[in-house]
């Protein structure tokens, strides 16, 4: 099994890449594990207590759950994902049967930053996009999709997620294989990356 890392702060388009090599390669051959499913389980909180937590730091993700699954998933085993709600802020209390694959993606924008995880990858892309091109993604988003207020969205990028970004996301890049600029879409980084896929498989 061939595992890629892909990494990059907030609204950098990794999902944009993630997709564009599902459709490089055929069906069924790639599975994808996001780090978002793996926020710790916040159940003993409120809800008040859950909103204060700084979810653009490393201690929010359970890694070790994270590095247990992928090593079950390298040996053929299939796994129970979590499903996150950033609504409630907390794990739903569902899973999904993931399935091992030929080549699994993990993204997130923390999963560099943990060195067991780092070795898991025989891959690592970091996807890099304009400081605020990535805000302005994460405002239409959270807004859109995670029923937040725009006051509430600029807060927190200026409390916790951009000081996060630089401390931890950033300087991530020195251990990343492959840095896929993602202001436009990118072919020839995809293709360089669809190219080590097939010649690894």
């Amino acid at each position: 099994m061939l595992i890629i890392g892909i990494a990059g702060g907030t609204g950098c388009g990794k999902t944009t890449v993630v997709n564009q090599i599902l459709n490089e390669l055929p069906e069924g051959v790639v599975g994808v594990i996001s780090q978002d499913s793996y926020y710790k389980d916040t159940t003993s909180l409120s809800y008040d207590e859950r909103i204060k937590i700084n979810f653009d730091h490393p201690r929010s993700i359970d890694f070790i759950l994270l590095a247990n699954h992928l090593k079950k998933l390298k040996k053929g085993k299939p796994v129970h994902q979590p499903v996150y709600s950033f609504v409630k802020h907390n794990r739903t209390g569902d899973t999904i049967l993931t399935h091992s694959r030929k080549v699994m993606i993990v993204e997130g924008i923390l999963i560099l930053t943990n060195p067991e995880l780092r070795d898991m990858f025989d891959i690592k892309i970091f996807v890099h996009a304009d400081s605020d091109e990535r805000l302005i993604r994460r405002l239409k988003r959270d807004i859109a999709e995670r029923g937040r207020d725009i006051d509430e969205v600029l807060s927190r990028y200026q409390n916790t997620l951009k000081p996060m970004h630089d401390q931890f996301i950033e300087p991530m890049k020195e251990f990343a294989d492959i840095i896929i600029p993602n202001n436009k879409y990118n072919t020839v980084a995809v293709d360089i990356v669809r190219t080590i896929i097939n010649e690894r498989l």
